[in-house]
């Protein structure tokens, strides 16, 4: 079932047309698009694992303390998070042989199959946001999001 873009009510005029109410209200209704994705799989995994997945198989092996700035991921929720990639088996975590405070994580061949499998349930949710656009509006939004961000 599709997920409105304003839920159902009412919006004051005054707030209908401006930037950061639309931002809010698209971010929702993707909010809700990805974690009904990850909730219809039922394994437990979330935005955050996806992140972190996606994060080792882009840069490699890194630290944790690494992985959790780079991925934009609070480090005490970096550690609660590999630990359940690696009781999954998706990721290993290593003691640093230079510096044995520190773990280094890796992932898994295990790990990439399943990246694969979440970035299509990913991609089907940013088919399911863009859905009104045309293929060019698409390019043109995400070109000017992107601006928003620098």
């Amino acid at each position: 079932m599709p997920v409105p873009l304003v839920q159902p009510g009412r919006t004051p005029d005054r707030l209908k047309d401006r930037p950061t109410w639309l931002i809010g209200r698209a971010f929702a209704r993707s909010s809700a698009l990805l974690a009904a994705g990850f909730d219809a799989r039922g394994d437990g995994l979330r935005g955050y694992h996806y992140r972190l997945l996606a994060g080792l198989d882009q840069w490699g092996p890194a630290s944790q303390a690494d992985l959790g700035r780079d991925t934009g991921i609070d480090r005490s929720d970096v550690t609660a998070a590999l630990a359940e990639l690696e009781s999954r088996g998706l990721v290993e975590r290593r003691v640093d042989p230079g510096h044995k405070r520190r773990k280094i994580v890796t992932i898994t061949p295990q790990g990439r199959d399943v990246l694969v499998d979440l970035d299509s349930m990913v991609d089907q949710a940013q088919e399911a946001v863009l859905a009104p656009l045309t293929a060019a509006q698409r390019r043109q939004f995400i070109g000017l999001m992107s601006k928003l961000l620098d």
